[in-house]
């Protein structure tokens, strides 16, 4: 129970649901125990009067005998039917309580974990793959959901039950009492063991249905590649591979669940016939009734299926536990980027690298060696060079991504760590590389960083990222639903839209990593002069591999594996015979092939 331990934050907040569960619980076995009892007045009458009754026989008095005799019959059957139906109606209650205690609590730990998560650094989803995150916030907690609920009603069912009801079976005779109850502990051991074992292949299935989950994300995501590449057949046989694991997996579990009834039936019949026997004897001896006989069966079956649950919660409980463990391992993680002094305020939009060097936490691959700049408030620096040079790990400094742990990261002369996280990330505006656009409708996608986005603000953005012609063509215009990850955009279209979702927020930072490479010469040029005027006023980092997009910005830095080898504009780069002038030079050359083409 340590790792549950966690939960009872929980149960402290809803500690009406769990007081009044309990009462409710405890009334509806009272009216569950009451039955047994008329059960035993009713048989002891039947018993009692049936001499006097056949005493009468052939005279007129028998007649009126018997409608007094079937009128007390009547009203005990009366009063069993009121408790089976109040017994209803507090169980009712008890599921309003319990059950929806244990679903309010599964609503705030999702809620919680996938909060959790959000806070958590890219370093963590570098090194999880996202079926075993979407495990954790569904079967896990679905199973700790188990214990809150099911398990806890059958628990605290159990526990009155036996305060209430065992006393009373031993007043009335205490050998008796031990005949029924005997083979109730070994149907608890049962079950207990078979539900071991149901956990056991439980568990092997999870991480099986876990690797499928993550195998069909990834072939879904990636449907494109698989159809260029014709590998659908290929797909689809580890598809195979990976559900006749899981099939197999499931009839094993399966064979081990069909013990479980059988095993609970034959426990029971063995109970009924210790107590039908040593009841039996014990009317024999004149100690006894026929209905005290009655009783005892009722109150064996009613013992019986608690004492069962109590296998089957404890399997529960060791479900939940381990389920809890492992949400409780990403709980525990905390991210290592936080604000020293939580600064809150306007930025000017000054950027200084000072010494900065940097390796990836998930991979050690050293990103960056030691580089300096400045860029000045309103002023645009591009970073130029080839794939693997470090220049995307810029910009994810700058929105602290990562945190530098060799030399220093300034906005506006303060270090970056003094800033407000979300301060920070609001005033600044992105466009990755690797576009993601959600399944959602082209205006909300635009609008997405701004809490209530204003049309007019929407429509500009879209027109400076020159993606609006395109949007109102579409039959639904800025209601255009896009599929997961934009799949019904063209590469272009999507980069396009991702510009205008960085600049409608007005950032103080603007930074574009690569975000013109899915466009065409003509695109560029277009978006470029939006650039211009978009850029005014706005400190703008362009990371790009195009020497044509470098040529809009103040200064220029190439980058060679993580190294800065040349710094300049764009005219005095052009003046030397470095690689800048050859990468612009190679580059001139395509765009001529492409126009002549």
């Amino acid at each position: 129970m340590k790792e549950l331990k966690y939960l009872n934050k929980y149960l402290l907040k809803y500690k009406w649901h769990l007081l009044l569960g309990t009462l409710f619980v405890i009334i509806s076995n009272v009216f569950q125990i009451i039955p047994g009892i008329i059960v035993r007045h009713s048989i002891d009458l039947v018993v009692d009067n049936i001499r006097i009754y056949q005493a009468f026989q052939g005279t007129p008095q028998q007649q009126d005998y018997f409608k007094v005799f079937a009128f007390g019959i009547l009203i005990y059957a009366g009063l069993i039917l009121l408790m089976a139906l109040l017994r209803g109606l507090f169980l009712y209650f008890v599921r309003q309580t319990l059950i929806v205690m244990s679903r309010l609590i599964e609503f705030d730990l999702k809620n919680e974990i996938f909060e959790h998560y959000q806070t958590l650094p890219l370093s963590f989803y570098r090194r999880n793959n996202t079926g075993d995150l979407m495990n954790r916030i569904a079967e896990d907690v679905g199973r700790v959901r188990m214990y809150l609920g099911p398990s806890i009603m059958y628990g605290l069912t159990l526990f009155t039950l036996f305060l209430i009801l065992i006393p009373m079976m031993f007043q009335i005779n205490a050998e008796l009492t031990w005949y029924a109850l005997s083979p109730l502990p070994f149907l608890s051991i049962s079950i207990f063991l078979v539900n071991n074992k149901v956990e056991k292949r439980s568990e092997q299935i999870q991480k099986s249905q876990s690797r499928l989950s993550t195998f069909v994300q990834e072939a879904f995501s990636g449907i494109r590649v698989l159809k260029s590449f014709n590998r659908e057949k290929q797909s689809l046989s580890k598809f195979e591979l990976e559900t006749d694991i899981y099939r197999k997996q499931s009839l094993k579990l399966t064979k081990v669940q069909s013990l479980f009834f059988p095993l609970i039936m034959a426990l029971i019949g063995i109970s009924t016939i210790l107590t039908v026997y040593a009841g039996s004897m014990q009317v024999i001896k004149g100690n006894l009734t026929f209905g005290n006989i009655a009783e005892f069966i009722i109150y064996v079956n009613l013992l019986t299926w608690p004492v069962a649950s109590l296998g089957w919660t404890s399997s529960l409980v060791q479900r939940a536990e381990a389920s809890q463990k492992r949400i409780n391992e990403f709980l525990k993680i905390q991210t290592n980027i936080v604000s020293e002094q939580h600064l809150e305020r306007e930025l000017k939009g000054k950027v200084e690298f000072k010494n900065v060097s940097f390796t990836y936490p998930d991979t050690g691959i050293k990103a960056l060696k030691n580089i300096s700049f400045t860029i000045r408030p309103g002023e645009s620096l591009a970073i130029i060079g080839t794939t693997g040079s470090g220049k995307s790990t810029v910009s994810s400094l700058v929105s602290r991504m990562y945190d530098v742990r060799e030399g220093e990261i300034l906005i506006d002369d303060t270090p970056i760590a003094y800033y407000d996280l979300h301060s920070l990330r609001t005033q600044i505006g992105y466009v990755p590389q690797d576009v993601f656009l959600f399944s959602d409708t082209i205006y909300n996608n635009i609008g997405f960083g701004i809490k209530d986005p204003e049309e007019h603000k929407v429509i500009q953005a879209a027109k400076d990222a020159d993606v609006y012609e395109n949007i109102v063509g579409f039959p639904n215009g800025f209601s255009t639903r896009v599929g997961e990850r934009g799949i019904t955009l063209s590469g272009g279209q999507k980069q396009r839209v991702s510009i205008a979702r960085a600049i409608v927020r007005e950032p103080k930072i603007l930074m574009l990593d690569d975000a013109l490479s899915a466009v065409d010469t003509k695109t560029e040029n277009n978006i470029l002069n939006s650039l211009k005027r978009i850029m005014q006023g706005r400190t703008t980092i362009i990371i790009s591999h195009r020497v044509s997009s470098a040529k809009l910005a103040n200064k220029i830095v190439v980058l060679v594996d993580g190294n800065v080898v040349e710094e300049g504009t764009h005219d005095a780069l052009l003046a030397r015979d470095g690689m800048y002038k050859d990468l612009y030079e190679k580059q001139m050359q395509l765009d001529e092939a492409e126009a002549k083409d």
